[in-house]
């Protein structure tokens, strides 16, 4: 009988040793994220540019202030060229405000005609002057997609079959809208086939709904809600998934509004947004197989989002403090870094992550301290050993840049990103 209780003695302990001696070696060497180097994409001639969105093969899209400020425009930026102006349906602004994922050269975004929009709705974010719709642009040329009856649409994502997903109005009169909103919206599908329109359903017991990514499964992502009212994330309760013809509610935190998924890689794996019980706050989720993960914040952060995801499993976006002053992050392996401390030395502060491609190259704006410019960045992994390092302890791996106070102005520009336009102000809650 000692023989035996000495044995599980013994083992106990052995046990005991081997989990302390795992937990020291995770602290001690925790594999350091990749390094990058940066570029700056410029503008197209304006003051600030905003990168949204990587494919697979480099391609970069976002927005961009022309020259004078006044008006914006979307833009495609591929290696060894400058950035290419694609234009508008006619009226003055455009933008491609959401990653695009698809490889062939399809960009979805939305754009002002040069209609005036009858019921001075504003239904983009642009001003209420013009009716604004959805467009997929290719080989320089840009067409414009159908509605569901109404007057405005907005398109954030398209795959690699050609499907493209966003927004739509119907033609219903709605007298429970929230002015200036007029007229009911959905969350819709065009494609893969020319003028083909499919409209998906909100939520059970919800009116509204928009969608924002598709992977190519075919696979969407988007927000639920009962309110008929300007497109904002303030009205969506439900964050969602549509598949199969079905919608299911991904889950939340336990607020009641912003609630959002923002993009989906090909393995089912959504990225988005979810508010705190209470409302004050909202955080970053990754879900996967039915679970809502809390991604969180960076120390001493408030709030924070996801905008991209990659087939890694890689997450970028943004984390706050209560004063709006925001950092750029990555999270990968359950653990969230400033991309601040991962880019050279001197180089413009990292504000906003938009997207992230298979190949880890991450988009975003950068802002300069120095200039106050305001401008679109790539990073690209660094192949330099010496740079990106092999390990580092947790301590180190946790280490942020320094707390940089931000511009009013560029503080409230990052407030404005918030929501399904992108440009549409969201709750004023980051003081």
């Amino acid at each position: 009988m000692k023989s035996r209780a000495l044995i599980l003695v013994t083992m106990t302990l052995f046990a005991a040793l081997a989990i302390t001696a795992s937990m020291d070696a995770q602290e001690q060497k925790i594999e350091k994220p990749q390094q990058y180097t940066f570029t700056d994409l410029g503008t197209l001639g304006g003051p600030t540019s905003t990168a949204n969105g990587i494919n697979n093969k480099g391609w970069v899209t976002g927005v961009s202030d022309l020259p004078g400020g006044t008006t914006v425009h979307g833009f495609l930026w591929q290696e060894g060229s400058t950035m290419k102006d694609l234009g508008t349906l006619g009226g003055p602004n455009s933008g491609v405000f959401w990653p695009v994922k698809d490889n062939r050269g399809l960009i979805a975004g939305y754009s002002e005609t040069s209609s005036t929009d009858p019921l001075n709705e504003n239904f983009c974010g642009f001003g209420p002057a013009h009716t604004c719709l959805g467009f997929l642009w290719q080989k320089g040329a840009m067409t414009p997609l159908p509605t569901l009856g109404g007057n405005n649409g907005f398109a954030t994502g398209v795959n690699n079959r050609g499907q493209v997903v966003g927004t739509a109005e119907n033609g219903t009169h709605d007298p429970s809208c929230i002015a200036p909103q007029v007229l009911d919206w959905e969350a819709v599908v065009w494609g893969p086939e020319e003028g083909e329109i499919h409209e998906l359903p909100p939520f059970p017991g919800d009116s509204i709904a928009a969608a924002v990514a598709i992977n190519d499964k075919g696979q969407v992502v988007g927000g639920s809600g009962p309110i008929c009212g300007p497109v904002s994330t303030a009205g969506s309760l439900h964050a969602v998934l549509w598949q199969d013809g079905s919608v299911t509610d991904l889950g939340s935190f336990g607020g009641t509004m912003n609630n959002v998924g923002t993009a989906i890689n090909n393995l089912g794996q959504a990225v988005g947004f979810s508010d705190l019980a209470g409302d004050t706050a909202e955080h970053a989720f990754l879900w996967q197989d039915g679970l809502m993960t809390d991604l969180g914040t960076l120390p001493g952060d408030f709030s924070s989002t996801a905008y991209g995801i990659n087939n890694k499993g890689q997450v970028v976006g943004i984390s706050c403090d209560q004063s709006g002053n925001c950092r750029a992050f990555l999270w990968q392996d359950g653990v969230m870094t400033d991309l601040n401390t991962l880019i050279p030395a001197g180089s413009p502060l990292l504000i906003y992550g938009g997207d992230i491609n298979s190949r880890g190259e991450i988009v975003g704006q950068a802002f300069d301290q120095t200039t106050g410019k305001m401008a679109a960045f790539l990073l690209t992994p660094s192949s330099d050993e010496a740079a990106s390092g092999s390990a580092t302890t947790a301590a180190q791996a946790k280490n942020q840049s320094p707390r940089v106070t931000l511009p009013e102005s560029v503080r409230n520009l990052l407030q404005q990103r918030r929501g399904f336009g992108r440009f549409r102000p969201g709750p004023t809650r980051l003081q």
